[in-house]
């Protein structure tokens, strides 16, 4: 054989080894470029985020601000401010996950439904495991940065539009533009109500933000590691 044969050869396991990468987000061969590196932007913000606001019992100047305008609305959008937070409590959270690993092993990707659990939970899990360590509060003394409700949103939200990126074959820039677009909607959506219904400060909810996009990509990577680690001869 030589050596352009033994290249043609190998060529297959080249490809295969590309296509192989973190298929557990289905998109991020796509992006993956933008996805880590908004983790780390994202690990840098949650880390300035909470040792300024560490053991604070008021809202900062930026806080009041958004406070002021976005607290107790009036109908509708009190109604759909609740309708939102209902999204983050445990029933509502529940259905949600549910309804998206539904849909990815409907689209043969159970990586991705796998992510969807694993991501949505341990999202939450850092928030709660962070509340303490910063020492927040609001409310006569109930922890509040970072905002668990925003954390779980957004991570649902990264996997569905890492999925899509994945589907629908987007270049780098509009994949990387579907994937945080989408978790700055479902940020916003859920920090809005979070603000308005008064549980949450403005910058608790960025720092929801912020841990889903650490979390999410960083379960991705485990989630590959563990299933395409070699398995022993079976017998």
């Amino acid at each position: 054989m030589d050596a352009n044969e033994g290249a043609r050869v190998d060529e297959p396991l080249r490809v295969r080894r590309r296509t192989a990468v973190s298929r557990a987000l289905p998109g991020a061969p796509v992006v993956s470029r933008g996805v880590w590196g908004g983790a780390v932007l994202a690990a840098l913000l949650l880390g300035v985020l909470g040792v300024r606001y560490a053991g604070a019992e008021e809202a900062g100047g930026v806080d009041a601000a958004i406070w002021a305008a976005a607290y107790e609305p009036g109908p509708p959008w009190r109604g759909v401010a609740l309708a939102t937070d209902f999204l983050g409590e445990p029933v509502g959270a529940a259905v949600l996950v549910v309804v998206t690993v539904a849909g990815c092993l409907l689209l043969r990707a159970p990586r991705a439904a796998v992510l969807a659990v694993l991501g949505a939970g341990l999202s939450v899990g850092v928030t709660k495991l962070l509340k303490p360590a910063v020492g927040r509060t609001i409310h006569d003394g109930h922890l509040a940065f970072p905002s668990g409700h925003t954390a779980f949103l957004t991570a649902l939200a990264l996997v569905v539009a890492l999925l899509a990126a994945g589907r629908l074959g987007t270049g780098r820039a509009a994949g990387t533009a579907l994937v945080f677009g989408a978790a700055l909607a479902a940020g916003a959506a859920m920090g809005w109500a979070q603000v308005a219904l008064g549980a949450h400060y403005p910058t608790d909810a960025v720092g929801g933000w912020c841990a889903a996009l650490v979390v999410v990509p960083t379960t991705a990577w485990l989630v590959d590691r563990v299933a395409d680690a070699p398995r022993g001869p079976t017998r």
